[in-house]
């Protein structure tokens, strides 16, 4: 498949992102067509010259910022999207999940890491366009591709690395490997191996931030839950009837869909009646918003409204990222079900390569500023490959823990250790 032959029937109404505000449904940003390229569209936006990156309606054509910033940009830096500050924390954050996720797939090939392993390589703008803009306080909830989601909300490489290597000093003790980051520090509610098992915990976060400040009244607690996961979920009748709650509730909580086009090997376009999510959204009465998720600016504008709107209590959004990654579904695939010109259509957008663009286009950053953040990450990776290497593997007695809610009930025994420790422990069980 690719891009040129992706056509769907899409509508060219503008939707607002704000559901109190009125729909401009007389003042099209397009022109209106009877049908739009939909997934990789390379069609512009025609923004008039008084108005602002408007992100709080969405058209029917995906558009690179880079295409808008030329529409808007003056010499004044007061219209840059960024600040020389965020443009570098936001360079660091993608050039960390990159380069982390390299280093995975060279680990991985030489035997130290077990099991499925999926990159997020391509994919980095979503994580960190959404995820920059959180407090501590605020939860994630990530799928199996989540190594970059943790790393983005500060969870250290080492422990990351390690959790990967199956090692006692890793986020969940090595217990959880790739599919399964955890951290309570970090308000990362975990990985899911299983596609929408995800969405129900993000949405038991987000019920849980709105008790307490409106039935528990502790009016500081205006924390914000973002719910990443891909397309082939939203077939999932989990993720309907979660959102329907959140609607219901008005819970403050960001559903982040990151459509990379592909469920492993099924094209987005031959699984879904209607390949637009974003109009589940409006579906459930909350905003659905649809941005270029290869383009890191443009989603954080995007992001910054919804993120917002749930932490003023204005309920939840739906944003649909469209996006691709670079590699196959996971370590253990060849990648040979997509079409050559689509990923190299995409490997073009790469949005690491469009952010330093823009940086140094904007005089944000010079050409040494981003290399020494290159080399910063590098020894940060080698550091965290040294240090999960080197770290212990768990204990045989740590099979048990976790387990059952009273491990003293099966896996500790009366003279208080572990059943697993006695020799004796498997004995009568080998004809087993």
């Amino acid at each position: 498949m690719n891009s040129a032959s992706c056509a769907a029937k899409i509508s060219t109404q503008p939707f607002s992102l704000n559901p109190t505000s009125p729909a401009s449904h007389d003042r099209p940003l397009v022109s209106p067509k009877p049908a739009s390229l939909f997934l990789g569209s390379t069609r512009k936006l025609r923004l008039s010259s008084s108005s602002k990156l408007n992100l709080h309606r969405r058209s029917g054509t995906v558009v690179a910022v880079s295409d808008v910033v030329k529409q808007k940009k003056s010499k004044s830096t007061h219209s840059l999207l960024i600040t020389k500050e965020e443009g570098l924390e936001l360079y660091e954050d993608m050039i960390l999940g990159r380069a982390f996720e390299d280093m995975c797939a060279q680990m991985y090939y030489r035997g130290k890491m077990f099991g499925f392993v999926h990159l997020y390589n391509g994919q980095e703008a979503v994580s960190t366009g959404f995820i920059k803009l959180l407090k501590q306080q605020d939860s994630v909830v990530s799928t199996y591709r989540d190594h970059v989601h943790a790393l983005s909300k500060g969870v250290p490489a080492r422990a990351v690395m390690s959790e990967l290597f199956g090692k006692t000093t890793g986020c969940c003790r090595g217990q959880g490997g790739s599919m399964h980051m955890f951290s309570r520090e970090h308000n990362l509610l975990g990985g899911f191996a299983f596609i929408g098992e995800g969405i129900p915990v993000a949405t038991g976060a987000a019920f849980t931030s709105k008790y307490k400040r409106e039935v528990l009244k502790e009016a500081d607690c205006d924390h914000v839950t973002l719910a990443f996961f891909g397309d082939g979920t939203c077939n999932n009748g989990q993720f309907f009837e979660c959102l329907n709650m959140a609607a219901l509730w008005k819970l403050p909580i960001v559903f982040v869909v990151e459509n990379n086009l592909w469920a492993i090997g099924m094209s987005h376009l031959r699984a879904t009646s209607d390949p637009q999510i974003y109009k589940k959204g409006p579906a459930f009465g909350m905003p659905g918003i649809h941005v270029d998720g290869m383009d890191v600016l443009k989603v954080r504008e995007v992001a910054k409204e919804a993120i917002g709107r749930a932490r003023r209590g204005e309920g939840p959004t739906l944003v649909e990222c469209e996006t691709y990654r670079f590699r196959g579904h996971s370590l253990a695939d060849p990648d040979e079900l997509r079409d050559p010109a689509e990923k190299a259509h995409y490997a073009a957008r790469d949005p690491i390569t469009a952010l330093k663009k823009y940086l140094i286009e904007n005089s944000l950053a010079s050409e040494a500023d981003l290399k020494a953040i290159d080399k910063k990450i590098d020894e940060v990776v080698e550091d965290a490959v040294e240090f999960a290497d080197e770290s212990p593997v768990p204990s045989q007695s740590q099979l048990l823990e976790n387990v059952f809610a009273d491990p003293k009930g099966f896996g500790i025994g009366p003279d208080g250790r572990y059943r697993c420790e006695d020799p004796k422990f498997t004995e009568g069980t080998a004809h087993v």
